[in-house]
């Protein structure tokens, strides 16, 4: 058995690498599988020892049949203790190859070459080591050079993790065509608006909608968005008023009001402020409170003294983004899944469905 430390022997050979490199390969683990470089070693070798390789392979499966032979655990200690003895002898490309330089060596050197660049200030006799220089050492001494440089280095670094791409063009590609895809049933440029842009058309038609239109009314593609994302159900005030109302029969509907409540605060008279930010904080976040909240303590605590000592338009900032997150990630998921908004969406689609046929008899009477 050989011996793999690296002090009780001398440099090995070629061939004893291609010994290894060739077993490992016949050993069917994924724990053993080459690496990249570690293949390119193996194909450098066989073109080397081209003449002498059927030896060398005759070896490597020797030296694997002896393994097999041996207990579970030894082998895997020996596979282990071989594979950190090439390793250290045949590193990976762009490491140190510590048995060609001393590390201890190294690392002085580098460290005495950082103290020279930083130590460019003159230092002087005197109790505390450096004092300021006058402009005539500052000039003499010429530091600014040095710090130009640093920076000149400092720009092109950063110049490089600018162009350094962190996500893939095709990944990129994909999520814009699948954001398309989902988007370009409610993209002006593509569907024409229904009803007609106010812009365009001086019609105030789109904005009078809410006011006018009932929950029976409400377009199949504008209660479809609400599957979206919980910020495009937010949007929606037809889509607020049924999370609120499916939220009311999860007997959490305090989530909502308290998030809304928080939005309301930010443009809120500045007279009213103080006023409203007890109101608030008594109704969902004081012991005892009428509707509470569910925040943890670190929060809560925080608030508190928000509230207590400089009351203003964010002081429920943490709260509402830890409500909000609730909502999100699990009263939201319920509700797009749940049958209040299935049986929502098939109500639109029933209505759209006994409109088509009015439509087409309508179209047909009109070129009669």
């Amino acid at each position: 058995t050989p011996c793999f430390w690296p002090s009780r022997c001398g440099e090995p050979e070629n061939t004893d690498y291609a010994v290894y490199l060739c077993k490992r390969t016949m050993q069917n683990k994924q724990r053993l599988e080459l690496a990249d470089y570690e293949a390119e070693n193996l194909a450098r070798l066989q073109k080397m020892f081209s003449r002498k390789w059927e030896f060398i392979f005759m070896q490597a499966e020797a030296q694997a049949k002896v393994d097999k032979k041996r207990d579970k655990l030894e082998r895997k200690v020996l596979d282990s203790q071989e594979r950190a003895f090439w390793d250290v002898h045949r590193p990976v490309p762009g490491c140190v190859n510590t048995t060609e330089v001393d590390i201890k060596k190294a690392c002085r050197m580098n460290r005495h070459s950082k103290m020279s660049r930083v130590s460019t200030w003159p230092n002087y006799a005197v109790p505390g080591g450096r004092i300021s220089p006058t402009v005539s050492e500052l000039d003499i001494s010429n530091p600014v050079d040095l710090a130009y440089r640093e920076h000149l280095h400092t720009i092109e670094l950063l110049k490089k993790k600018l162009e350094k791409r962190r996500v893939k063009i095709s990944k990129v590609t994909e999520s814009y065509v699948s954001y398309y895809e989902q988007y370009a049933e409610y993209d002006a440029f593509c569907t024409p608006a229904d009803p007609t842009n106010p812009w365009i058309t001086d019609s105030p038609e789109y904005w009078d909608q809410d006011k006018t239109m009932s929950a029976r009314d409400i377009p199949l593609r504008r209660v479809k968005r609400w599957a979206f994302s919980v910020e495009e159900l937010m949007k929606d005030p037809a889509g607020k008023d049924q999370f609120s109302k499916f939220l009311d029969k999860e007997f959490s509907g305090e989530n909502l009001k308290f998030w809304l409540a928080c939005q309301d605060l930010r443009g809120l008279k500045l007279s009213e402020l103080h006023e409203r930010v007890h109101e608030i904080y008594s109704e969902f976040l004081a012991p005892g409170a009428h509707n509470p909240v569910n925040i943890d303590a670190r929060i809560a605590e925080l608030v508190r003294k928000r509230v207590e000592d400089n009351p203003n338009r964010y002081c429920f900032a943490e709260a509402q983004d830890h409500i909000f997150k609730l909502m999100k990630s699990d009263s939201y998921s319920r509700y797009i899944r749940s049958d209040m908004y299935k049986d929502f969406l098939s109500g639109t689609r029933k209505k759209v469905r006994l409109l088509l046929p009015s439509i087409a008899s309508n179209f047909t009477f009109k070129h009669t």
